[in-house]
């Protein structure tokens, strides 16, 4: 288990990670989500030991190794920004952490095989990384990772510079494989559907804290607070603060959003309520959908998808309709909110209801 307790990192009076406490477990993925500066490569960093904690320690299976150098450690790390050995050939970049640990040359031959033969890298065993292009670069830093059979795994951003098909090939590849190994995976990505297709566990950063840590569908179907909330929505959360009397929220308009149950039960007043931008639709999905009339702005078009900038009341919320959908803007339409799939935040963003099929 890796585990980091009250961890912080000060920087020239700025702190770059607030006492985080994380516990990792063998054999699990973990993706660490947040938006560039959150403090994701940060944490990283004093998981491997390429940098120290300002205070607080990090273990690893019950053993002290805080300021135990990354040399020390059977860590292996894969940057965006790829980086290999660029004299040697890509099948000595991929062979290079086992000799360094002496095995034996047909083990070698036999994992740097297996791991070309799955980032498709056969072709190029005899290239150096100059005669190769970015995505196939990366390809040789992810099998370095794979054949040193580390006990910790910390990916940073990897599949940015690969092609679609390969990278969605890796992200159901790679989790399986560490995962098979007893390895502890973990996974930086500023893209929260990303998060979603990797599944295990997410950690939300913001501004260099943790928000919120567990499974990756619970922490994305209920944020315990609107920060974490937005951490986890792509397109941008759709939001808008409302009154509450009784069983609904008032619209603008006077009209009536009905609530669930559990959020009928909290007391009346002023709340933030949020939405998924594909709970908001141009159907009634539901028989409790609410219709409201919203201006667009404009509608980017995607191929098989519409992403439609709506002005409705004093806010901007976007809705991700399926197809092609042309409007022009200053349009009036009709869209409809689904209130099973709202969240519900006090004054403070902490989060006082989600619905109960929220998603």
């Amino acid at each position: 288990m890796l585990e980091l307790r009250n961890v912080s990192k000060v920087v020239g009076g700025e702190t770059h990670i607030a006492d985080v406490s994380l516990s990792l477990n063998h054999g699990s993925l973990n993706v660490l989500l947040g938006p560039t500066l959150s403090g994701k490569s940060s944490l990283m960093r004093l998981m491997a030991g390429l940098d120290v904690p300002s205070s607080g320690s990090v273990w690893f299976d019950g053993r002290d190794v805080t300021g135990t150098p990354v040399q020390k450690r059977n860590v292996a790390m894969v940057y965006q920004q790829f980086i290999n050995y660029p004299a040697m050939t890509v099948y000595e970049n991929i062979a290079s952490p086992l000799r360094v640990a002496g095995v034996d040359k047909a083990k070698i031959d036999r994992e740097v095989r297996r791991a070309a033969e799955l980032l498709k890298l056969t072709p190029y065993l005899d290239r150096t990384p100059l005669n190769l292009s970015g995505g196939q670069q990366q390809r040789t830093a992810l099998a370095r990772a794979i054949v040193k059979n580390a006990s910790l795994v910390l990916l940073d951003e990897p599949l940015a510079n690969l092609d679609y098909k390969l990278r969605e090939e890796l992200r159901l590849e790679l989790p399986r494989i560490f995962a098979e190994a007893g390895t502890i995976f973990v996974y930086a990505t500023t893209e929260p559907h990303e998060a979603l297709l990797l599944g295990g566990n997410t950690a939300t950063l913001s501004q260099g804290r943790i928000t919120q840590f567990g499974s990756t569908v619970e922490v994305f179907r209920k944020p315990v607070d609107l920060l974490t909330a937005r951490t986890f929505a792509d397109p941008p959360l759709n939001t808008i603060v409302l009154p509450k009397k009784g069983a609904s929220f008032i619209l603008d308009g006077a009209i009536n959003l009905p609530v669930s149950p559990e959020i009928a039960s909290i007391a009346d007043g002023s709340y933030t309520i949020g939405f998924q931008p594909h709970h908001l639709s141009l159907e009634r999905v539901d028989a409790a959908s609410v219709p409201v009339r919203a201006r667009v702005s404009v509608t980017e078009i995607t191929g098989s998808e519409s992403f439609v900038h709506l002005d409705f009341a004093d806010v901007r919320w976007v809705m991700l309709a399926h197809g092609i959908h042309q409007f022009e803007p200053d349009d009036e339409i009709e869209v409809f909110i689904d209130p099973r799939h709202i969240m519900v935040f006090d004054a403070a963003g902490r989060s006082v209801a989600v619905a109960g099929q929220a998603a």
